[in-house]
């Protein structure tokens, strides 16, 4: 089940996918998205055994730059939407013999960029939800894993960047192995957290990052 605010994207993953492959067009940020994708998924095929979050917007600026509006927007996207999609899915996944929550966290949620208060602020609330979630949850052997990226590159970065050579030039500058993620990068490690191999691994954070965490890197003698 493909879910995502646009529906001719999703059309297109889907027909790459084939087989019995399904989207919802929805924004994370509807608190009624949540019981709607559920639901949905259910009519179709019956059960819930992996839940994926990642859906997510961000703004970047100074403080003085946020409305309420929009900082109302990047907590109801960006946090609201995984706990009340969890929550939704929650009797679904307690019925599954192998459950796994993996949510997409950033690792703006670990370290402090200029302009990134307001959504890195939801990563960081994320990361503690993961943990809390892998906590409580453990008892219905559900696991709750979370990964934190480094720049990855997708369209997400024209939302706020006009000049996408530049963003990512300084975005690879950041990075000690030099260079933004990919989406591959990504998603062999959302399968690692979901496999049977990975059974007893519950409330972590990785970081898919390209060594971001770790900081800036030197510069060539000094």
């Amino acid at each position: 089940m493909l879910v995502g605010r646009r529906r001719e994207p999703l059309e297109l993953v889907r027909e790459q996918l084939g087989g019995r492959t399904l989207t919802v067009a929805t924004d994370m940020g509807d608190p009624a998205a949540p019981r709607r994708i559920v639901d949905s998924t259910l009519r179709a095929f019956g059960r819930v055994d992996v839940l994926v979050n990642n859906a997510a917007v961000i703004t970047n600026g100074p403080l003085e730059a946020f409305d309420r509006a929009t900082f109302e927007q990047h907590y109801a996207v960006n946090v609201a939407g995984p706990f009340f999609l969890l929550a939704a899915a929650l009797p679904a996944l307690r019925q599954s013999d192998d459950a796994a929550v993996v949510n997409l966290s950033s690792s703006i949620g670990s370290i402090v960029k200029p302009g990134s208060m307001l959504y890195g602020s939801t990563k960081a609330a994320l990361e503690y939800l993961t943990r809390a979630w892998a906590y409580e949850l453990a008892a219905d052997r559900i696991r709750v894993n979370c990964i934190a990226p480094g720049p990855i590159d997708t369209p997400i970065h024209a939302t706020y960047s006009d000049d996408l050579d530049t963003t990512y030039a300084d975005l690879a500058r950041r990075i000690p192995l030099g260079r933004i993620g990919h989406v591959d990068d990504v998603a062999a490690w959302v399968w690692q957290f979901v496999a049977p191999e990975t059974a007893w691994t519950t409330g972590n954070i990785l970081h898919v990052d390209g060594g971001q965490v770790l900081g800036l890197p030197e510069t060539a003698g000094g």
